[in-house]
Order: structure tokens, then sequence, then C-alpha cells
């Protein structure tokens, strides 16, 4: 029976009535913080393509993580920017580098917090691309160990979770591997299992100082017209051991999360990335859009999809206007 009996509005009626109707919750705990950390002490750097947007010293991105915690968030994810880069991308697997240095800050000062660390070479190679090279192609199978060793380097120094976002075929059952036979079985493994090439990580790799010296990653990142592959991706990398996927980037691809909560039965992250952030601050700063309402819709668009976790660069500001 329809109108005039039915009549959706009525659940509309007043702001009690439309939140004890509303089907999609936001909450703290929903949110993962990116932080990006470089050596150095004391450092809080501004980036100029994320507004808002910090790079921090191991001892700062303590102090950040700090916050964050007491703002309700429950997790931060780190990216770390080397002294110096080689062909090879051994800073990845420094124990003395940022982001082994950054876990072991946060746990001293909030041991409670998640600290999930991003492992991939692009920061740390002097060419920029995800892996090893083999002329001017990624040697796939040659980048497996370093890969391993770079997240075996975090769970020694402390990390609770990686996340391999390389995109190399074999990566997490290579990581697996290496960590369950070196005693780190209990540690998660949360892969970008559907993670798209394009034009959405710029003002990312601006901050990270990875943009590819030649060519792009779209030999190893996925085409954005493929949905069906990023089902056959997520589901090899679960059968390799991943614990949680992820899909990045979110907004782009609120259709690949929708697909893949009816399909998986695992965690569903998705990464709401820097391009979509920049846009939304950019915008903001001209006046031309209601930017608080906006991000709150994001995050709840996002939600709404199916993902159980979202990483954001929003998450603090969301976090601070829930106080």
């Amino acid at each position: 029976m329809a109108f005039p009996v039915q009549r959706p509005r009525r659940l509309r009626a007043n702001p009690t009535l439309r939140r004890m109707t509303r089907e999609t919750q936001l909450s703290t705990d929903d949110l993962i913080a990116p932080l990006f950390v470089q050596t150095g002490e004391n450092l809080r750097a501004p980036i100029a393509t994320m507004p808002g947007q910090f790079r921090f010293s191991p001892d700062t991105a303590a102090t950040e993580a700090h916050e964050l915690w007491n703002l309700g968030i429950p997790a931060v994810i780190l990216f770390g920017i080397p002294e110096g880069k080689d062909a090879q991308g051994s800073g990845a697997h420094d124990a003395n580098g940022p982001v082994p240095q950054a876990v072991s800050r946060i746990k001293e000062i909030v041991p409670e917090m998640c600290v999930i660390t991003d492992v991939c070479a692009c920061e740390y190679t002097d060419h920029g691309h995800c892996g090893i090279l083999d002329g001017e192609s990624v040697d796939n199978d040659a980048t497996l160990p370093l890969l391993a060793k770079s997240a075996l380097c975090h769970a020694r120094a402390g990390a609770d979770m990686v996340a391999p976002s390389d995109m190399m075929d074999g990566r997490v059952a290579a990581i697996r591997a290496v960590l369950d036979n070196e005693k780190y079985a209990a540690i998660p493994i949360m892969s970008y299992a559907a993670k798209f090439a394009g034009a959405f990580y710029g003002p990312f790799r601006d901050a990270a100082d990875s943009t590819p010296s030649f060519g792009d990653r779209r030999s190893y990142q996925m085409d954005i017209a493929n949905r069906r592959e990023a089902m056959r991706e997520i589901a090899l990398d679960i059968e390799e051991g991943a614990d949680i996927i992820i899909i990045k980037p979110a907004l782009f691809c609120l259709d690949i999360v929708r697909e893949a909560r009816e399909a998986f039965n695992v965690p569903i992250c998705a990464y709401n990335v820097s391009s979509e952030y920049a846009m939304i601050k950019a915008a903001g700063e001209r006046g031309w859009i209601q930017e608080d309402q906006l991000i709150d819709e994001t995050l709840l668009s996002i939600k709404r999809a199916g993902a159980d976790l979202i990483i954001s660069y929003h998450a603090r500001e969301w976090a601070q206007k829930q106080k």
C-alpha cells in the first residue's frame, strides 16, 4: 500500500526521529589516522598540498598519536620518509629508520594505540617505484624478500599490524611466512588488496617524496576500470593470509567496497586518499562548500557502502567535532 498511507517523511520529521532511525553509525572507533614520519627531532612540518597534515619526527608522531588516542581514535598508520634512498630500498627495513623509531616512541607513550605500518618500497627507492627494478620494470619476485624483511623489521619494533601496499603478487604469503617463522604469528596483515592506479595520490606522493622518477605504476596497481579483477585480487590476498583488506581509493570505489562487503567475510578498510582529502580542503578554503558537513557525509558514505574501517586524513578534525 502506497501514498497516502505510506509516508516515509514521518520518520524524518525532527532530529530525534532521524537519530533513532539512522541506519549507518559512524564513530571514532572506525577511523585510522595516517601519519608521515621522517628522521629527526621536534619536527612538525606542514604539507602544502594537504592542509592540516604534517611530516612528523618520531617524537612528535608519538605526541600526535597520544592526542589522537585522547580523541577516541584507536589506530594510526605510519608512512616513512628516510634520510637517504637507494635502488634496493634498503631503508625500508632499517631498524633505525623513521618508522621503527616512531613505532617504539608511540608504544612508549600510548601503548594501547594500534600502530599499523605501511609496507612498501616507494618511499625508500631512489626511483620511486614500489619494488626492485629489472631494467625499467618492477621485478615482482625479487621484491618479495624486501617486503617481508620490512614487515619483520616493523614487527620487531613493536608494530601491532602491517599493511603491504605495493601490489606485488604473492606478497601477503611471503610476509605471513616470515612473520610466522620469526614467532610473530599473532601480527595481523591488513593488505591493500584492491589498490587502483590513477591520479588519486598526487598529494600523498608530495608528502612522502615518492613520485616515480620515470613511468607510472599501472603495471602493478590495478586498472580503475576493472571491478571483477578487484574481487579476484581480494580473494587471492585472503587466501594468502590477509586478515583485513583495503580498498583504495575509497570515494571513487564505493561500488567495490559494497561488492566486497557482500562477497567476503573479513573486515574491510577503505582508504579515503590524499586527492579526495585535498579536493575538500581546497574547496573549503574558497568557501565553495560546507566543509564540516561534507567531511561528515564523506565518511558516512564510505561506512554505508560497507567499510568497517576508514583510513582518512579527516580523522582528527572529525573526531574533534564530536567532542
